[in-house]
């Protein structure tokens, strides 16, 4: 039995080489799995930045769209409303005339063209008092009449 009391110091100090072997290939394992991890790590996340890059182009291009189309259907609306708009100003202004037309009062309109004649006719008069011939003024009676 002297045998087995040499084996134990051995087989002991092979084991717990064996544990400290298999340690040290465990940390080795994790120290590779963190690296790797890094590295793939590293590498998604270029991905991702990239992926992104590519989605933004993509959306960009339709957002711009969907923003020229917004801004053609407002102008549709603005000068559809600026028609209607202008319809209502001149019906508007239809049926003012024809108010005042009705209570005998003139547009400026026709105001100004009587007052461009009468400018006209005062033209023509000096005119002729100025050269000495023509009728004689007829004179007005309290009536307003015109007689000669």
């Amino acid at each position: 039995m002297s045998d087995q009391p040499d084996k134990k110091p051995d087989n002991d100090v092979q084991l717990a080489g064996k544990i400290k072997d298999s340690a040290r290939q465990i940390w080795l394992a994790g120290l590779g799995a963190y690296t790797k991890a890094e590295e793939d790590a590293g590498r998604f996340f270029e991905r991702l930045v990239h992926e992104g890059e590519e989605l933004e182009s993509k959306t960009r291009g339709v957002v711009k769209k969907q923003v020229r189309s917004v801004e053609h259907r407002v102008e549709d609306v603005r000068e559809r409303a600026t028609g209607t708009w202008d319809r209502l100003e001149n019906l508007f202004d239809e049926r003012v005339s024809g108010a005042l037309r009705r209570l005998g009062i003139h547009r400026r309109e026709d105001i100004e063209a009587l007052e461009r004649r009468i400018e006209s006719l005062e033209a023509e008069l000096r005119e002729l008092k100025s050269k000495g011939s023509g009728p004689a003024p007829r004179k007005r009676t309290s009536a307003g009449k015109t007689q000669k």
